[in-house]
């Protein structure tokens, strides 16, 4: 079956290690879109933080955000469709992890929150002011603190804007702290999409979400099969969409789940692995 499609998560994936998008991948993509592939971006960054180097890329019309919590019309920023979190989902969340909360200012971290509303991120001051201290990589701290909007208290935010919710995260410190908060969550409701990007992050949306649901939102939008779609990833949070796209290919730098999930494996993401993708393992270009 020919490839007409193809979904790309971004970081660690379809972007370098400095967040961008490198000048190998951006041809690759032109020259896909050109040969009449549709590209989508499906990520877990909310609109407002998807980077220019994608959005203004020229036939680039999709979006999934919020792990699949919104999907967009990138030219226009016009959101189709979305799953917000029901309340009392989030108010049970809340309470189950009061006692986790980290105080800005203090030694010793907890969880701290985002909160996503209407593609835009929010985040409160003891993140935005110390992402370290939550294990944000260098290039990390940078991404944090040019893309959240800042909140003296996240967690009286969140109470307020709990109804209109897109998604959220719960930031942790380590290991421990995230199986411990994970399975709090999965305890106090079973009507949420549990998923994770990256070490420090629980990322949560409505249980309809997931980057296979966005996916397949467009699919069925441009009368697409699985078999005609292949789907780029690195992390836990991709392994739904890999599994479900008719070919999933994970990157070298990959998850071990992400990896197991994919029919194939490509080069590391910051050698272009998309570009070699689209061309030595889909033959798209």
């Amino acid at each position: 079956m020919k490839i007409k499609c193809i979904a790309l998560d971004l970081d660690r994936t379809t972007l370098d290690g400095q967040g961008r998008l490198s000048e190998g991948n951006r041809q690759a993509l032109l020259q896909a879109i050109a040969n009449g592939i549709h590209v989508i971006v499906a990520s877990g960054r909310a609109f407002d933080t998807l980077p220019e180097d994608i959005v203004t890329l020229p036939g680039i019309e999709y979006a999934v955000t919020g792990n699949g919590a919104a999907m967009y019309h990138v030219p226009t920023g016009k959101c189709l469709h979305k799953y917000l979190l029901k309340e009392k989902d989030v108010t049970a969340i809340m309470d189950a992890t009061a006692g986790m909360y980290a105080v800005a200012g203090k030694e010793a971290m907890g969880v701290t929150y985002e909160a996503f509303l209407n593609g835009v991120a929010y985040a409160g001051r003891e993140y935005v002011g110390n992402p370290e201290a939550f294990g944000a990589t260098a290039h990390a701290v940078e991404y944090v603190r040019s893309t959240r909007h800042l909140v003296e208290d996240i967690r009286a935010f969140i109470d307020v804007h709990k109804g209109e919710m897109d998604s959220m995260d719960i930031i942790v410190g380590d290991e421990e702290c995230k199986e411990a908060v994970w399975k709090t969550v999965k305890d106090c409701t079973e009507e949420v999409y549990l998923t994770s990007s990256i070490r420090q992050l629980i990322e949560i949306s409505h249980k309809d979400a997931g980057k296979h649901s966005g996916l397949k939102f467009f699919m069925d939008r441009l009368g697409l099969r699985r078999e005609e779609v292949a789907a780029f990833g690195d992390a836990d949070n991709d392994v739904d969409m890999l599994l479900f796209a008719g070919c999933g290919i994970a990157m070298e730098n990959a998850s071990e789940k992400c990896r197991a999930a994919a029919d194939y494996v490509t080069i590391h993401h910051a050698e272009d692995g998309v570009a070699y993708g689209l061309k030595e393992i889909l033959h798209v270009i």
